[in-house]
């Protein structure tokens, strides 16, 4: 896909300009105690998912609460829990290719983590032309309800919303990639096989578009709720203490992929310590029993979480411009 120059010079101007319904909206995760380091500015365009307030909200609503991590003043490693108002955080490219992506970052679905598996994913996407979307979705243990679908309805919300607002962006409404890491792998997983899945009620126009991804990343992701391979931490949070059989086979991507689920790219470390790599093998067996194409890279080293800034000096180093390659393979750009 070309853009013309006037679409270039249209969305330029559009990433200088925040109208004033993205102020209105709900601000990025931050601590007010710790700025942001040199050279990285925070994002300050935001889109609420829900406008009228998410569905299912308990009766003593989350309190919001972010958590930097980090020991040094140079880098971020920030966390927020009590999501009660789900969004996405914003970045836009100087020069958008007309692609985005959708990012859910991992937490184990205990939290969500800011900057190693969101911002600094989004920051190295906009530089190449990607308009990228930080989500930060609800988490299930936070006594919402139907606790199990609530990851989805919000990555689900947030499909339709990139699309329905596309020509704000720069962006082919049918051009928008999924990436998840670790739960929020699972999140991007779920999303690409159970796009189609009725969550949540309909409210307004964007419900009425799909929520399928045109491709999907699950980086080291969280997949099956199967015990002997889970996350359990994940599996506890998300499906409860006693889920029943049914309820692990919904909740498990590999068990619900359907013929139509767009391409993949699967990435995962062999010596990863936390999320077996058993998890994407039942994916990309299951991708591959439906003739879904699936790209497939593991690393015998790499271990979890490892983002970005935890593959400097590795092999797997080179993922994310395997995934860009990947990307150009399938028509992302």
């Amino acid at each position: 896909m070309t853009i013309d120059r006037r679409s270039f010079m249209a969305a330029s101007l559009l990433s200088g300009l925040i109208s004033s319904e993205a102020l209105a909206q709900t601000a990025a995760p931050a601590d007010p105690a710790k700025a942001a380091p040199p050279g990285l500015p925070e994002p300050i365009e935001t889109i609420d998912l829900w406008p009228k307030g998410a569905p299912g909200m308990p009766a003593a609503s989350p309190v919001e609460t972010v958590t930097e991590r980090s020991t040094t003043t140079q880098v971020n490693d920030r966390s927020v829990t009590g999501i009660a108002r789900p969004r996405l955080v914003v970045f836009r490219p100087d020069r958008p290719n007309g692609a985005a992506v959708l990012i859910a970052p991992g937490g184990g679905y205990r939290l969500v983590v800011i900057d190693k598996e969101g911002y600094e994913m989004a920051r190295w996407l906009a530089a190449r032309g990607f308009t990228a979307f930080v989500l930060f979705y609800r988490l299930p243990g936070e006594g919402w309800k139907d606790r199990q679908d609530v990851p989805l309805a919000d990555a689900q919300r947030a499909m339709r919303l990139i699309r329905h607002r596309a020509k704000d962006y720069g962006v082919q409404p049918e051009r928008v990639a999924a990436m998840g890491f670790s739960a929020g792998g699972h999140v991007c997983a779920s999303l690409s096989t159970r796009f189609d899945a009725k969550v949540y009620a309909a409210g307004d126009a964007a419900d009425r578009l799909s929520a399928r991804p045109f491709c999907a990343a699950p980086i080291y992701p969280v997949i099956s709720m199967d015990p002997a391979i889970a996350h359990a931490g994940s599996r506890d949070l998300l499906l409860g203490p006693a889920p029943s059989p049914e309820m692990e086979a919904t909740h498990s991507p590999d068990r619900t992929v359907p013929r139509d689920a767009p391409p993949h790219f699967l990435l995962h470390a062999e010596d990863d310590p936390v999320v077996p790599v058993d998890n994407s093998l039942r994916l990309r067996a299951a991708l591959k029993a439906q003739g879904v194409p699936v790209e497939t890279h593991l690393f015998a080293q790499g271990g979890h979480g490892f983002g970005l800034r935890g593959t400097i000096g590795k092999p797997v180093e080179a993922w994310p411009d395997l995934w860009r390659a990947w990307a150009r393979s399938v028509g992302l750009g």
